[in-house]
């Protein structure tokens, strides 16, 4: 063995290492976030540009969801079959560059495809995380492990918020994500320089990893009924912090409660704050408790409640809504256990192929929920018009969000019918035999 070779053995064997990879996924997953709710604080600015309607804004938003979920049905199978470094850089060079373009277009379509290439490289950062974490650390801190994939990607969408609108404000909504793209672009060279594809074999058997992938195995992964169950969960958990976070929640609390775009947005972001603090709390207590039914089900009655306050409860104080809007998202962020559950319920080496499945979830319901909303809202206008575009009620924000409350109460019924993972052991010694 020469002694480069030696030296990078000793580097990717370092106790540290996983740590350091977790890290750059994080960050992966952190401007992942940036980019898919900075329409948000950018509404009015993008419905001038391109003199669009609240549908239309919806779906050029929701072109990032469109390629998301459609790369979600080969990015498992791809990174547990392939470079996970190599094609985790080149997604976030994409994203990168679809940033950078959509930044310096005129073109209403051209925006939508450069919004879709977003959602292309965004595709890879959740099964990148949850892969690296499946691989690189003990099973009994993966759901704490994978908790913390919440706050990564969740201090992303804070970032998105408030931060963010300050530079829209200062330097325009463009100059913003060209800064953005240029960014991503240094991520990807970093991300190609420091990750291996090694495993740390001191933590988990190789042989799992390595395992090959057949068609059989991933059509009983794509096939069975707990793993479909949690992917449906999934999108109709997340989808209304994504939807009111990521669109509609800042003009919603701006009209609701005379708020400027960056108040409204600072409001809104304590959504994100809470499904950031939520994902390893809950995932600790859950490991510690080995109970993930019940916690998903209390979360899910507990960000249902909060949001109900927020869109029916316009009289509340800001406190008050910045309180319930942080519990909306902490009770939310319960929906990262269904990751959890979707491992443990399948072999370790369609780790990638399980986590992109279910989170193909957020894409499905991600893709068509906020052009619906901006639907309902367009189908309610009375033809008024501020500032050169469509002006809406709060009334017509009440309809056309009650959506969302309607997904969290769906999603808790379906947890009914998620049984514990520990029932299929069986299961999985089947596909592994």
């Amino acid at each position: 063995m020469t002694g480069q070779a030696a030296a990078k053995k000793h580097f990717t064997e370092h106790f540290l290492y996983p740590v350091v990879i977790v890290m750059l996924c994080s960050a992966f997953l952190f401007y992942k976030y940036v980019l898919q709710v900075s329409p948000s604080i950018m509404t009015h600015q993008l419905m001038q540009q391109f003199n669009i309607t609240g549908v239309g804004l919806g779906n050029l938003a929701a072109t990032f969801f469109y390629a998301y979920f459609i790369t979600q049905l080969f990015v498992g199978v791809l990174l547990d079959k392939y470079s996970v470094r190599l094609l985790s850089s080149l997604a976030i060079l994409v994203s990168a560059l679809g940033a950078c373009l959509f930044a310096d277009t005129q073109s209403l379509i051209s925006a939508g495809v450069f919004r879709a290439m977003m959602g292309f490289g965004a595709a890879f950062a959740t099964v990148c995380y949850l892969k690296t974490t499946a691989v690189w650390f003990k099973p009994n801190h993966f759901a704490f492990i994978s908790g913390l994939l919440a706050t990564a990607a969740m201090l992303g969408a804070v970032f998105g918020e408030a931060p963010l609108s300050y530079v829209v404000q200062g330097y325009g909504w463009r100059a913003c994500l060209m800064g953005c793209g240029i960014a991503g672009i240094i991520l990807s060279i970093l991300f190609f320089i420091t990750v291996r594809d090694e495993t740390f074999t001191g933590i988990v058997n190789p042989n799992q990893v390595k395992h090959g992938i057949t068609l059989k195995a991933v059509w009983q992964v794509l096939k069975s009924r707990q793993n479909l169950l949690l992917t449906f969960y999934s999108g109709l958990s997340f989808t209304p912090v994504a939807v009111f976070g990521g669109l509609w929640g800042n003009p919603f609390m701006q009209e609701t409660y005379s708020l400027s775009q960056t108040h409204a947005a600072s409001l809104v972001s304590l959504s994100f704050i809470g499904l950031a603090v939520g994902g390893p709390v809950l995932g600790l207590i859950s490991d510690r408790l080995g109970k993930r039914m019940q916690i998903m089900l209390v979360g899910n009655t507990l960000a249902l409640t909060a949001l109900c306050f927020v869109i029916y409860c316009p009289g509340l104080s800001l406190p008050i809504v910045g309180i319930m809007l942080f519990l909306f998202g902490f009770g939310v962020s319960a929906f990262m256990l269904s990751f959890a559950l979707g491992k443990e319920s399948n072999p370790l080496f369609l780790a990638a192929t399980v986590i992109a499945l279910i989170n193909s979830g957020d894409g499905i319901f991600g893709s068509f929920s906020e052009p619906l909303v901006g639907k309902v809202l367009d189908l309610g206008w009375d033809g008024k018009i501020v500032g050169g575009v469509h002006y809406f009620s709060r009334h017509d924000y009440q309809v056309a969000l009650s959506l969302l409350p309607a997904y969290l109460l769906i999603a808790a019924i379906l947890l009914f019918f998620i049984r514990d993972s520990k029932r299929h052991v069986n299961a999985i010694a089947e596909l592994e035999a």
